[in-house]
């Protein structure tokens, strides 16, 4: 029996209530969206995420997430996120459920 059982055996009238908590997001939102791209860099298929008008350090924060999550390489450099592999339209989703705004340039 534990703690919640007993609370109940002694206090049958009590209806127990659980309470919202807000998830704050960890990273600054922006209105202005981030601009996708699609490259070929020697050969090889790479995306490129830019135009976070935000913190540094929360942008680098998302490279690591986004490359955590899709097991991938990639790099931060001048304010531009690279990572290896066309993976636009699943980043782009992982953003979207985010709340951040996207654009997709080029083909």
């Amino acid at each position: 029996m534990d703690l919640q059982d007993q609370l109940k055996n002694l206090f049958p009238e009590h209806k127990v209530t659980e309470k919202v908590v807000e998830k704050k997001p960890d990273i600054w939102l922006q209105d202005a969206p981030l601009i996708f791209k699609y490259e070929k860099r020697k050969g090889k298929p790479i995306t490129i995420i830019e135009g976070y008008t935000g913190a540094t350090s929360d942008f680098k924060k998302l490279a690591k997430e986004i490359k955590t999550k899709l097991s991938v390489g990639g790099s931060f450099k001048d304010e531009k996120i690279i990572i290896q592999g066309d993976y636009r339209d699943t980043i782009m989703q992982m953003l979207k459920d985010k709340g951040f705004a996207v654009k997709r340039v080029g083909g």
